[in-house]
């Protein structure tokens, strides 16, 4: 009988611990320098912000101009990258706890992942 319960308990906190990791939609974004616009930068050149944290992109979409810096906070203790999936319009490491920037490329909609980790992805619009 006891076994039984300590295996309840066991098979409840494993529920849990995977129902927090795999980001019920409750959470709103944390990472968006521009709170008010949705996040999407006001000009060329001006920026925004992705956070990296429990082995997820966010916010999970990311709208700026061409040309604006991104700024791509990591938060969790492992190394991640933020790669474009069409493999030339960005590519960068963001080392564990530290932080990167990349350039917006021209209009359109660009999807990432990290290559390290395949199942996070992203996607950076461009206007």
């Amino acid at each position: 009988m006891r076994s039984r319960i300590y295996s309840l308990v066991l098979i409840a906190a494993v529920a849990s611990v995977l129902a927090a990791g795999c980001g019920g939609g409750g959470d709103a974004p944390k990472a968006n320098a521009n709170p008010g616009n949705g996040g999407s930068s006001g000009s060329s050149g001006s920026s925004s912000s992705i956070t990296i944290s429990n082995f997820k992109f966010s916010p999970n979409t990311l709208k700026v101009k061409a040309g604006a810096q991104v700024k791509v906070s990591n938060q969790d203790s492992t190394e991640h990258t933020i790669t474009a999936d069409n493999g030339n319009s960005f590519d960068s490491n963001v080392d564990a706890s530290g932080s990167t920037t990349i350039k917006a490329p021209a209009a359109g909609t660009y999807a990432y992942h990290c290559s390290i980790h395949p199942f996070m992805h992203g996607k950076l619009v461009v206007q």
